[in-house]
């Protein structure tokens, strides 16, 4: 099993510690952590940090984790992942996702319906732009060219490259099953190991009549990483997050995290957090949290127990550990890293 980490995230840049993440990422490059994710949510966006960590780091995967696929035209997001490829020596990896109605019609005045349809045209026209061939598309939302103008189907002008990998950061069913046809790697969020069928039944699923297996997809998901004896300590700082989670990605009516919960095994707990969340009371949402939840979710405890999560998560199928170290300075986080990427070792 291999790690991942990740940088960025909804409040991305608001410190302005974009130096401290820089050393970060290469410091854990030197550890062995194979990818480093760069979030885009309504903070900072996915790939300029990528391209100055790409001048710092030499053999570590640089993932964009994720692009949000109505923040960009499909052409753009290509020319974009084969500029990235191209000054990384083929290190990129393009991680797309659909976000949420919020963010998508909130922030970027985009409709959200049929959020898997866009998906699929976005990664067709993308493979298309990848294969070197003219980008002529006609789909439900991508008209290319657009009918009755002035335009004709051209080919990018810098070369194709099929090599880049493209992960899909996926929840509901339906993408799920996409995901394992036609994806090269998941980026999963909503996910314990004691409910993994909750998604990856799904993806095997797809795979199986994309004529695939579930060993040709990358699996990509883990938690916050915490050492120590007290786990309630451990704990509670994440209820916050987890009740966020629950009750504000997406709106009360769409929350594709929020509905994979339920699906594994949470079902109670997701509907009445998300409700005391959306009526005002954040405290009480996060105290609703069960402890429970969260130690599924995450890796927490001594290190025996750390291990044993381990172990759970390579068990259920993942192949590639996500990993949030904790720790308040960089320093401890990465003592934290260096202590879950041995454990990881470990095992193997």
């Amino acid at each position: 099993m291999k790690v991942s980490i990740g940088i960025g995230g909804a409040a991305s840049g608001g410190k302005r510690d974009f130096d401290t993440q820089v050393d970060y990422v290469v410091e854990a490059e030197k550890l062995g952590v194979d990818t480093v994710w760069t979030a885009e949510a309504w903070g900072q966006d996915a790939i300029s940090p990528l391209a100055f960590i790409a001048a710092r780091t030499e053999r570590i995967r640089l993932g964009t984790g994720i692009m949000q696929i109505s923040a960009r035209v499909p052409a753009m997001t290509a020319m974009t992942a084969l500029t990235m490829a191209a000054i990384s020596n083929d290190r990129f990896i393009l991680g797309l996702g659909a976000s949420g109605p919020q963010v998508v019609e909130g922030l970027h005045g985009r409709p959200f319906k049929a959020p898997l349809t866009r998906m699929k045209e976005t990664v067709d026209i993308i493979r298309l732009a990848f294969a070197g061939e003219k980008i002529e598309y006609h789909g439900r939302f991508h008209d290319l060219p657009l009918p009755g103008g002035e335009g004709k189907p051209l080919r990018l002008a810098q070369p194709g490259n099929e090599r880049i990998p493209i992960y899909l950061a996926t929840l509901g069913p339906a993408s799920l099953a996409y995901t394992g046809a036609a994806a090269d790697g998941w980026l999963g969020t909503s996910f314990t190991p004691e409910h993994a069928g909750a998604h990856l039944a799904h993806i095997e699923q797809g795979a199986a009549q994309a004529g695939r297996s579930l060993r040709d997809i990358d699996i990509q998901v883990g938690g916050t990483v915490a050492f120590g004896d007290d786990l309630e300590d451990l704990v509670a700082p994440l209820r916050p997050g987890m009740a966020f989670t629950l009750g504000a990605m997406g709106s009360p009516k769409t929350n594709f995290y929020n509905e994979a919960y339920k699906r594994g095994g949470w079902s109670e707990v997701a509907v009445e957090v998300q409700q005391l969340w959306v009526g005002g009371q954040r405290e009480q949402a996060a105290a609703r949290v069960p402890a429970d939840m969260i130690v599924q979710a995450n890796l927490l405890g001594d290190e025996a127990m750390v291990r044993a999560r381990v172990r759970a998560f390579r068990d259920a199928g993942v192949t590639t550990l996500r990993v949030q170290p904790a720790g308040n300075t960089l320093d401890e986080r990465l003592e934290t890293l260096g202590r879950v990427m041995d454990l990881v070792r470990s095992l193997d």
